[in-house]
């Protein structure tokens, strides 16, 4: 895949599915990281994972708590807010009918 279209389409939706893998259960970053290399996104570099965790909690749809880990240092875990929660609904439906317009284009492409 094109790792420049690949990092514009992350840009899009990296805060969705970041949100969505919060509903699940509270996380840290690097878990968020391989949650999203795991489900097919790819790897997701710190860099470009924690602006969209600082974004999310600056806006109020995560909040972050340190905790000593227990073989190793302190990680920031994120968990969903229920505004976070009401965002990731509303914002799930809107992608689903942006990504089934694009996927019915597509179709017609691939058939021919």
């Amino acid at each position: 895949m094109d790792q420049e279209r690949r990092a514009q389409w992350l840009r899009g939706v990296l805060d969705l599915c970041v949100l969505a893998l919060l509903r699940h259960r509270e996380s840290y970053g690097y878990e968020l990281a391989q949650s999203l290399d795991s489900a097919g996104i790819g790897p997701v570099q710190g860099g470009t994972l924690y602006p969209v965790l600082l974004r999310l909690q600056r806006t109020g749809l995560v909040t972050a708590q340190w905790r000593e880990g227990a073989a190793g240092p302190a990680r920031k875990y994120y968990r969903i807010t229920p505004a976070g929660i009401e965002t990731l609904r509303r914002t799930a439906v809107d992608w689903t009918a942006f990504a089934d317009g694009v996927g019915a284009i597509l179709r017609e492409v691939q058939t021919r």
